[in-house]
This record gives structure tokens, sequence and C-alpha cells, in this order.
């Protein structure tokens, strides 16, 4: 996480007055219906770039600057606040952590000694108020001083109860937002309805909560954070105890009263004693942040006891008692240059998009998947379309949509195409995800290549023009041919001498007697990898067992979903006569040292499994030494696996134990963040030394 953030440039006063108003245009169209024409990186760094900018010249400061100003100065609504809804100030890591908790206990003249650590969602805030138990209005922050009035959106916010659990007048004050699976439904209504899309799920949350009149009905999902009494000057118990209880204990009481909060969700809020559990807090949200579903951009920390509030106070724009540990954007706009459509080695025909190159969460993204032509019709993609381009954690960035509102006329369609991208045979067009009708023939190549890996079947000296050559010469269509493969046949190839075929064949012989883990990589099942092959050879035992499978008993493999199983059955009866050829090759077709039914025995007895990582998910990162030292990184995670723990590629708070080696980089550092046990590759290797 960056100590320092980036900010725009600005050369002089022209440039100044231009990025004054074009940061006002951009808040008041955020907090308007949702749009922008900035992303909110974006605007961040232009602020910041302003505030640069004044803090050299403050005999040019304008009176529409955006600094110090809630919501950017966007004045949208005519409800005034009982009290102001006021924006946070920010910072970008630990040390600026540090330093604004050093500052703010200089001004209580004692340290905090209750923290309140929660997520920071990345929505709408809203009012809510109750009278006698019942929700009377709802209206949005606005420029912090008044809101829009959008009660009319009463019962369609999911976690905002239309009656509290006791009649109570008070005033709830929470984040309005879309879920992923909220975001789906109401980007599939809006396309059946007018055929365009919303941008992402901020700015469909904005303009639903808005809109009274759209003819279909969106669901929005509310998490309140905070209580008040209503009216501000009210003596009521109740208002007495808001105004003297811990924050934590307001939000105990505000779940208890039917309302939604982060208890509910993985990034549930915490208290803690002092500032490095705040960080350990801060580091686990940030870990869970790519699995949650709905969008959150940073932390929130403030301190949890009523006095120490009061003793800070505020300032014009934020509570002195609080602030927002900014995480990396996700999301970026950035323009739509060209889409490829590539065949991979299954003959899935899949589109790439070309962008313009843009930084996101750390790294610049030139290309984003698209998924399939239907995923482009859906999403109503045009090639010149500024997109929203969303990233989360290690996943693959992926195209979210067009930016409708920026289009400018310039933009033109995709080219779909009609025929295989990559041999010009005809496309099965029956599923969503489309096909070369030649399947995996069609990228023979590329399937064998894989399937010789050293991950999977590893046969050494099958270079990639070797296998095009074997291709060439007809002496075979696909990986099994190669156990067929006699020393005359290959002694007859170009450029292959004694030496090469000897030392080929008796890698060969070595492939043949591969666990069927990894004989069932190779295959190169859709919806399977390295890590699912070993679930799944150790699940069944044999290829018998999984040939035998239907969907319901693939599902049983941990991983493998009601979506994935019957695309698994689907792939391996299409892939029947295949096995059928490697068995008849001799390869081998099971799993030596499965342990199912060993761990199923001991849980049905209810007794412990006894193997060293049994229950433990363990992260292998960084070089191996010592007696690791040989071993790729798919054999240090079988040896995982075979040693009862469960392999996972990222450190989060779930996270038993980290294997680093040399220059194990950030992956260590989380885990010693998160207070996870570290190991080196000799102490793990003594660790499980009976399976190496």
């Amino acid at each position: 996480m960056s100590e320092t953030p980036p900010l725009t440039s600005i050369a002089d006063e022209t440039a100044y007055a231009e990025a004054v108003q074009l940061a006002v245009d951009a808040s008041a169209a955020y907090y308007g219906d949702g749009t922008s024409t900035l992303d909110d990186d974006s605007y961040d760094r232009l602020v910041r770039g302003i505030e640069a900018y004044e803090a050299g010249h403050p005999d040019q400061v304008l009176p529409t600057s955006p600094t110090g100003k809630v919501a950017g100065g966007a004045v949208v609504g005519d409800v005034p606040h009982t009290v102001p809804m006021l924006s946070l100030d920010n910072v970008f890591g630990p040390d600026q952590l540090a330093a604004w908790a050093a500052s703010l206990e200089r001004r209580l003249g004692r340290p905090v000694t209750a923290w309140s650590v929660e997520a920071k969602l990345d929505g709408l805030a809203v009012s809510a108020r109750y009278r006698r138990g019942r929700l009377v209005q709802l209206v949005t922050r606005g420029d912090g001083q008044a809101g829009e009035d959008v009660s009319h959106s009463i019962g369609t916010v999911v976690g905002l109860p239309e009656r509290l659990a006791e009649p109570v007048t008070v005033e709830l004050r929470g984040e309005v937002m879309m879920t992923t699976a909220q975001f789906a439904d109401a980007c599939a209504k809006r396309q059946a309805h007018d055929g365009t899309t919303f941008a992402n799920p901020r700015s469909a949350a904005a303009g639903t909560l808005r809109t009274k009149d759209r003819p279909y009905v969106c669901e929005l999902t509310f998490f309140g954070y905070g209580a008040l009494p209503l009216p501000p000057g009210d003596d009521s118990p109740l208002a007495a105890r808001l105004r003297e209880l811990p924050h934590s204990q307001i939000m105990e009481w505000v779940a208890g009263q039917g309302v939604q909060t982060t208890a509910v969700t993985p990034v549930a809020g915490v208290l803690v004693s002092d500032l490095a559990a705040v960080q350990a807090r801060v580091e686990e949200i940030a870990a869970a942040r790519a699995g949650l579903e709905f969008g959150i951009d940073g932390i929130v920390i403030k301190c949890d006891l009523a006095a120490d509030q009061a003793s800070a106070g505020f300032s014009s724009r934020a509570p002195r008692w609080a602030v927002a540990y900014k995480l990396p954007a996700t999301e970026k706009i950035t323009k739509l240059l060209a889409v490829e459509w590539n065949t991979g080695r299954t003959g899935i025909i899949a589109p790439r998009a070309v962008l313009e190159p843009v930084e996101l969460d750390g790294s610049i993204v030139t290309y984003a998947t698209l998924h399939n032509a239907a995923d482009i019709a859906r999403r109503g993609l045009m090639l010149g379309d500024s997109v929203t381009v969303y990233k989360a954690g290690d996943v693959i960035p992926r195209v979210e949509a067009p930016v409708v509102h920026l289009r400018t006329g310039e933009e033109r369609p995709i080219d779909i195409p009609q025929v295989c991208p990559s041999c010009g045979d005809a496309i099965d067009a029956g599923q969503e995800r489309w096909r070369c009708v030649r399947g995996r023939a069609c990228r023979a190549i590329a399937s064998i290549e894989y399937a010789v890996g050293r991950d999977q079947l590893d046969i050494e000296g099958l270079a990639v023009n070797r296998i095009q050559q074997m291709l060439d010469a007809g002496l075979i269509a696909d990986f099994a041919d190669l156990f067929f493969l006699t020393r005359e046949q290959l002694l007859g190839l170009e450029r292959m001498g004694e030496t090469s075929t000897d030392n080929l064949l008796a890698a060969l012989d070595r492939a043949r007697a591969q666990p069927l883990s990894r004989v069932f990589c190779a295959l190169g099942v859709r919806g399977t990898g390295r890590s699912m092959s070993r679930r799944i050879a150790a699940h069944f035992g044999t290829m018998d067992a999984i040939r035998a499978a239907d969907a319901a008993a693939i599902q049983q493999v941990d991983g493998i979903g009601p979506e994935k199983a019957p695309v698994v059955v689907a792939e391996l009866v299409e892939l029947d006569a295949l096995i059928d050829k490697l068995i008849k090759a001799g390869v081998n077709m099971t799993q030596p040292g499965a342990r199912p039914s060993q761990a199923e025995v001991a849980e049905a007895a209810g007794e412990p499994l006894d193997l060293p990582l049994a229950g433990m998910s363990v992260v292998v990162t960084g070089t191996m030494t010592g007696p690791l030292a040989a071993l790729s990184r798919n054999e240090m995670n079988e040896l995982v696996e075979r040693a009862g723990g469960k392999a996972s590629s990222a450190v989060s708070a779930r996270t038993s134990l980290v294997v680093a080696g040399d220059k194990a980089g950030s992956k260590r550092a989380k885990a010693e963040s998160l207070g996870v046990r570290v190991a080196s590759p000799e102490e793990f290797a003594g660790l499980v030394a009976a399976f190496l």
C-alpha cells in the first residue's frame, strides 16, 4: 500500500482553473446520478493535485475549489441534515496511520485505548429517519449540510427495515449499495428494457436510489454504520445512551433493531486496544476484499469511546477522531481499443479486450477478459468506448461495462467472428462459450504442449518445435499417441539422433507411471487445473471411479459447485477415446497413496486425522532451498496435500502457515502483518519429512 499517493500535476493558474472545474463537474455528476467523467482514483488524484497547487499558490485559490468541502462541494438536495454528514480524511499506509494516531493522541492529551476498525463501503451515504420505530424518510448525503429526499425507495433496500424492533425515534446512518448479484440483476433488467447497462455497482445504486418512475424495480442493500438522537437536542433516555455509549455498543444496538451491519459479513467491525492490532485488522480486511459480494475502498478507523470523540471534535469537513485507510483502486475508466479473438487448447473461442494502458491495483493493465460473445452483447460494448475495468486481488482484469454517457458517436460495433480464428473451421455457438467444431484438435499443439509440461506428465525433451514436427509428420494427433511412438519413427525425424531418441523414450516410460492427479491434469478438463486435479484424484482414487461418477458425485469434491460439475462430466465423455488410448498405452490410472478413505474413516469415528498439516491452509512462496530445492511449485502443493493440508496461493487471515523461501516478498510480509506462522523450507521439510 502506497505511503505517497500519486497526484495530478498542475503547471499553472490556467491548468488549476480547468482542474477545479473538472473536479466540480465530476463531483456533481458522482453525487447526482452516479455518473462521472472520472473514476474514483482519478478524481482523488485530481483533488490531491489541486490541494498541492493551492498550498504553493494560496493567493490563487478559487471559491469553487472542492478542497475542504464535503462531497467536493456538490450541492444536491434541499433536506437539511440534523447533524452534518461529513467526509473522512485519508491515510495511505501504516506510517501515515501512525502519524495520524499520534496527532490525535496529542490533541486528546492521552492515549486512545479503544479503536473501532470497520470496512469502508463503496456506496452512497444516507440518513434514515425513524419515528416511533417506523421509517419515515430517507435522505442522501448531498453536500453534507443538506441532501435529497429519496423516500420513494423505501421498501426496495435490503437491510433497512420499515419498522425497528423497538418503537423508538432515531436517525440511522449508513451506506446504500448493490451487491454483485444485485448489480447483475439490475444490468439484466436495464438491458432488457433499453439495451444499455450500468457502468458499475455504485452508479447503478445511485441511479436506482434516485429514480422515481423506472418501469422496473432494482433491489439495493443497506449497511448501517451509526445512530444519532432525533431530534439532535432530544433528552430522552435513548438519546442519552446514544451520546454516551461507545461506538461498538451503538452498532450492537443498531443490529438488534433489525438493521443490517457489517457484523454479518467477513469484514465485520472489530474493537481493538492498540495500533498494532488496528494495522493487523486493516490487512485482514484488505486480504478479504477480493472475495466480498460488495465493494469496499478502504478501512475506517475511529475512536470507539464517546469521550474521545467529543474531546477530538471536528474540522470543517471531517471528524478528527476518524480516518479512512484507503486501498489501491480496483476499478478504472479507460478506452476499449480493440478485441482479439483466440482459440484455447480445448477449442474454446475467447475474446480479449485491448485497452489503453491504465494503472490498476499497482500494475499496468493493457488486456482484460471479455468472457464470450454473449457477454459482449449483454454489456452493449463498442470499440472506442470508455469502459470500466475491474480487478480484485489476483483476479484477471475484466471489462465491467461501457460508460455510456461518455460516448461521442464515433464508437463502432465489435466484429464477431463467423469462423474459428485459429483454423477457419465452423464455430459451435450452441452454448454461451463458443467452441471450434474441431474441439481440442483445433489447437492440438497447445493441448499437447500443456500435457507434457513439468506439472503434468513431465516429459523432458519435447519442445514445441519437436511436437510440431511430429504433428506435421502425422506421427501424433494427441498426446496419447506419444506413448505409441517407436524408436524407428523417432530416428526418422530430422535432427533426432540416437541419444535424444533414447532419452525421449525413457522420459515417456517415466511418464506412464505418473500419478492419476497428473494424468488427469494433462487431459485439460475445462473447469479444473492442477490443484483441482489433485483433489479429484485423491477423492476418487482411480480413473474408472472418476469416469463412473455423475454430476452429483463430482460435486462432492471440495471446490466443485453445481455449475462446474456437469461441465466436468461432459468433458470426460468427450475425452473417452483419449482416455481409452492412454489406458491401452499402459499409462497409470490410479492415485498412489490416495487418502480420502482414511480421512473419511477417521472423521466417521470422531478421531483426529494423524497428518501433520490436517486442517491447515498452506501458502508456498519464494525459492525453495535445502531438501525442497528441486521441487516445483506444483510439487510443493502436492506435498502439502499429501501431508493433509490445503494448498493456497493467497495469504489471508485464514492462512495457517506460509512456507517462505528466498525472495518471498510481499506474501511473507503480509503473513507477518497478520500474525500467520512463517516457516523456512528447511523447517517445513522437517515437518513433512515422512511425505517427501
